[in-house]
């Protein structure tokens, strides 16, 4: 999750002296859609089936050149399609096809992926399929802003990959984004693929592909594909560092409860006003238990936070304890473990309780700060419980720096990326997917 806000300040120093950035924009702490009227839903939505495209546009990405066969690395479209919210009600969900200009040289058709974004923020200014149109998002004083996950997404167009990434539900759109929901992220993943083919008119070989946010999202649509959305050719799934237990993140996150619970906190407090943020608007009926459980602070951040991108939120709580936030002084695990009702909620959006039908690899650090390594290998003992094709791979050879602060997270972003595209491009040649299920790491 926080591997953007380093990536964002690293990128943001390269490319200051740069030829642009963007205008600011107005903010977004209202929820309110930003961008004209492109990301205002249609209302009432139309009757469909998901993945339908509701309206699509061109857009050019901020790292292109122009070509004789089109902008490199890629022709871009934005579109709205159906979904559905965690509740399995009709939405409208926003995001991006790229049609890239390099040719793909594996075998069969150009292949798709399906990239789910690590973590943007609640504000809808944070929407991947605005931030890859611009150099720098900047709003002052704090909301600086750049889309990092063109590394992911500018490496597959190198390779000939088509991708689509969505924005998920209520990012960029007025609804909002409900973080971490496992229901609504795959949905909107899945539904991504469906309204690629719809916008081409091609079916084709797919992998879906996520870190982080993207990982929990990449890892939920995995295992809802079989019953979801079976007819998609789904020929692996990479989840890097995914958030597969919200309760023992909150228990036990380094990035969370802070370098000292209770009394200095770390980069990832700010996660907490998203996920309340996002529980608050699903379940109306959580207001009065949040209401009780947070003090003037807690309700505070929460307002403040829902209309940031995630580098003003790490700005706005870093060294801030979550505590900090919550009345008596109690963690966000006490909070979740004294109210049935919020336990529920949080224990819907456990990972692991269906079996992919499809290769999965995952990815995770040993000493990940973040989102911690017990979570994540239990996701894969689950899987393999159910029979799934699992490698679950480490980066046990970074050792733990500056614990709290997304270093740890950030450090094994790349290397497991990168290993990701060579995996992901071994199943759409169709190489057997290795698997460790019998000797976990």
């Amino acid at each position: 999750m926080l591997a953007a806000v380093v990536l964002t300040a690293t990128t943001a120093l390269t490319i200051g002296a740069g030829p642009a950035i963007s205008a600011p924009g107005t903010g977004s702490a209202s929820g309110s859609s930003q961008g004209g009227d492109f990301y205002l839903p249609p209302t009432p939505l139309p009757d469909g089936k998901p993945g339908q495209i509701l309206r699509s546009e061109p857009y050019a990405l901020a790292w292109a050149i122009p070509g004789q066969q089109g902008q490199l690395p890629a022709d871009a479209t934005r579109i709205m399609y159906l979904s559905a919210d965690t509740h399995g009600e009709p939405a409208a969900v926003t995001g991006s096809y790229l049609e890239p200009t390099l040719p793909w040289h594996g075998p069969g058709p150009r292949p798709l992926i399906a990239v789910a974004p690590g973590t943007q923020g609640q504000g809808d200014q944070c929407a991947p399929s605005k931030t890859l149109a611009e150099l720098i998002h900047y709003t002052f004083p704090l909301d600086i802003w750049v889309s990092y996950e063109m590394i992911t997404v500018y490496a597959l167009l190198a390779r000939g990959m088509a991708v689509v990434m969505t924005d998920y539900h209520g990012l960029g759109t007025p609804a909002v984004h409900d973080y971490v929901n496992r229901a609504a992220e795959a949905h909107a993943v899945l539904d991504s693929i469906r309204a690629a083919e719809a916008l081409t008119g091609i079916s084709r070989p797919t992998g879906i592909f996520g870190y982080s946010q993207g990982g929990g999202a990449a890892a939920a649509a995995a295992e809802l594909q079989g019953e979801y959305a079976p007819e998609l050719d789904v020929r692996g799934t990479y989840a890097g560092a995914p958030p597969a237990d919200l309760h023992d993140l909150m228990l036990s996150a380094p990035a969370v409860n802070g370098i000292i619970p209770g009394v200095i906190g770390g980069f990832g407090t700010g996660l907490l006003g998203y996920v309340l943020n996002g529980i608050v608007a699903n379940h109306p009926e959580t207001a009065p238990i949040i209401d009780a459980a947070t003090n003037p602070a807690g309700k505070q951040m929460m307002a403040e936070l829902a209309g940031t991108c995630i580098g003003e939120a790490v700005f706005r709580t870093m060294l801030r304890p979550a505590t900090w936030y919550i009345t008596s002084g109690r963690t966000p695990a006490e909070i979740i473990e004294s109210s049935p009702e919020l336990s529920a909620i949080v224990d819907e959006q456990r990972i692991g309780r269906r079996k992919p039908i499809a290769p999965v690899l995952i990815a995770a650090g040993t000493n990940d700060d973040v989102l911690t390594y017990p979570q994540v290998r239990q996701l894969a003992v689950d899987w393999c419980a159910h029979g799934a094709a699992v490698q679950l791979d480490t980066t046990a050879w970074l050792p733990p720096l500056f614990p709290s602060t997304a270093i740890g997270h950030l450090l094994a972003y790349l290397p497991a990326t990168f290993a990701a595209h060579d995996w992901l491009t071994q199943r759409l040649a169709g190489a057997p997917a290795p698997s460790n299920c019998s000797a976990l790491p």
